[in-house]
Order: C-alpha cells, then structure tokens, then sequence
C-alpha cells in the first residue's frame, strides 16, 4: 500500500506547486501508516530530483520514454495508472492545476477511484476517508465522503505549508511504453514569456479593476508590482476593454489564482471573480465604496480613491527600500 503523489515537471525543473504537493502526500502517508512515492514523467536531473526527497518522498520515480517530448493526457494517464497499480497505490494526489484536472478523471475512470478534487486540507478521518475542500467560489465548506478502494485528490494550490523531513529516499528510472502514434496534439511553436513573473507561478499578485478608471493609471500598479517582485492582474471588465491583456484576466472565466498575497485595486468583488482569486492567502482591498463585497472577504481593507492611495503606498516601498 502507497500514496502515490504526481508532480508536474517543467522543462526538467519543479515548482513550489511541486514540493507542496509533495509534502501533502507525506504527511497523507504518515497518517496512513505506509509510504509517500513521487512519480514524474520525463527526464530530469538527479540534484532536482532529491529536492523532493526533503519534502518527506521516501521513494522517486522518473518514467522515462524516447518518445515523451509533451503533455498528452491519454499517455499520462496510462502511464500513472500503471504505476499506480505497481505501487497499490491507495490514493493518488495530483494538482488541481490544469493539468491535474485534465488528468484526476480519467485516473478515476481508469482505476474505478473515487475523485476528490480542489481539497484544501488533509483527510479529517481515514475510516470513513473524508476530505475538505471550499465550494460555491469559497463562500461554504464541504467534507466529502469518498468510498472507493482506490481513492483520487487534487490539491488547490497554496493551501498547504511546505514541509521539509529530510528524507533518505531512493531514486528509480522505470521505462514506460509511450503510444506517438496517439498523440493528438503537436508542438510546433514554443514561445516563452521573458523578464516578467507568470501569473500563476506569483507569490504576490498586484490586480487592477474599473475603479482604476482608465489605461493610463496603471502606472503605480506597475510601480507596486516592481517594488514587491509581483505579478500584475486584472478583473474581467478591464481585459474585455482592452486595458490589459486577456492573459492577466483572474476569476471565474479566467485564471484561477492562490497566491500569498492579492491586492485587489479599484475592483468590487464580484462572485465571478472572488471565485479566483479566494484561495488567497491573504488579500488586501482598496476601494471608494466601503460596502463593496470584496472588504467581506479582504483581511485587510483601505477605504479611499486608489488613485490617490497608491502613490504614497510605492512612496513608502520605495523609502522602505531606499530607492
């Protein structure tokens, strides 16, 4: 018996994603009195791989084909199901990342396991095997009962603190079988966003809503976000005027974020949008309308005009910092 943790690798290298998900995993496997397996598909260096060692799996494998050069989710179903059923693997946890949600349901198909997905906290109870997790956008809570022999989680980002053991864990090459012949998605193009901190990948996040009133007073925003090693972001209002780019869209219909810190700008806190951004940490709020929804779920809130707030707010960084 195992739990059998996936960790995404990107271009040879783990995330934090990846350690969190990791320490999820062990710490499920010590409450179940059995072992924590890490598995990840493709080449990567021995020194990334012992990272995950530190993060409590006692055990590493590397599926390893010629013919793997990208995603695709049929083959890496086939390959984790197989694993899964080497290792008896008696739950699985995955990211609930786009790629863990391409994947978690059809390893449930594929192994007759029940699916948990987007838990925020560890089982409450094993027997019966309960799990946690946020539902209607973060507005309620849900314990979910999962039956099934094999069971299947995903784990919302950020919502569970690292946790280094120091583990002796072993490092094993295992050579799957890869269907090329199946793939039906094709790379012909890679282009990569350079000298600018992805989204998804962002500890602090600095987001821009219509209260911000135009393009043209994006500055401090910018500014902020310079000060704090920040992503920036923006509600769906703003991205459909053409203020920002479609690929700093958060919420509901956009990116779905859970960094450590969100300031929320000029934004009201619509449903649509608290839905992606609530996994938050911690979210600080400035806005003129002191019963905008977005102060219920903010720790922290400023009553004023943003545009009068955020310049003495990057003044302050900036003497902070000295700049």
């Amino acid at each position: 018996m195992s739990v059998l943790i996936f960790v995404e690798n990107w271009d040879g290298k783990f995330k934090k994603l990846s350690f969190e998900l990791v320490s999820y995993g062990a710490k499920l496997a010590e409450m179940m009195a059995t072992d924590a397996i890490a598995l990840t598909i493709g080449k990567v260096e021995n020194g990334e791989l012992a990272k995950l060692g530190r993060y409590g799996a006692s055990k590493i494998l590397v599926a390893v084909n010629e013919g793997i050069t990208t995603f695709d989710s049929m083959n890496f179903t086939t390959v984790i199901a197989g694993i899964a059923v080497q290792e008896d693997a008696k739950v699985l946890v995955l990211s609930n990342n786009n790629t863990g949600k391409a994947l978690a349901p059809r390893l449930s198909v594929r192994l007759k396991a029940g699916l948990g997905s987007g838990v925020n906290r560890l089982p409450a109870s094993l027997d019966p095997f309960m799990v946690y997790k946020k539902v209607y956008s973060g507005n309620a809570y849900a314990n979910i009962h999962i039956k099934t022999d094999v069971k299947i989680l995903t784990l919302s980002q950020n919502s569970f603190e690292l946790s280094e053991s120091g583990n002796n864990s072993t490092v094993a090459e295992v050579a799957v079988e890869w269907d090329n012949a199946g793939v039906k998605t094709k790379v012909v193009e890679v282009q990569k966003q350079e000298g600018k901190i992805l989204l998804t990948d962002a500890d602090i996040v600095i987001s821009g809503g219509r209260g911000m009133k135009s393009p043209e007073n994006w500055g401090p925003i910018v500014q902020l976000a310079e000060l704090l090693g920040a992503a920036t972001a923006c509600s769906r209002p703003v991205s459909d005027e053409g203020w920002r780019p479609h690929e700093e869209h958060t919420g509901q219909t956009g990116k779905i974020i859970a960094p450590n810190l969100y300031f929320a700008i000029g934004i009201s806190g619509a449903t649509q949008h608290l839905a992606g951004v609530s996994s938050s940490k911690f979210i600080v709020a400035i806005n003129t309308d002191k019963d905008a929804p977005i102060f219920a779920a903010a720790q922290y809130g400023i009553i004023g005009d943003a545009g009068k707030v955020l310049p003495k707010l990057v003044e302050a960084l900036q003497e902070l910092k000295g700049k």
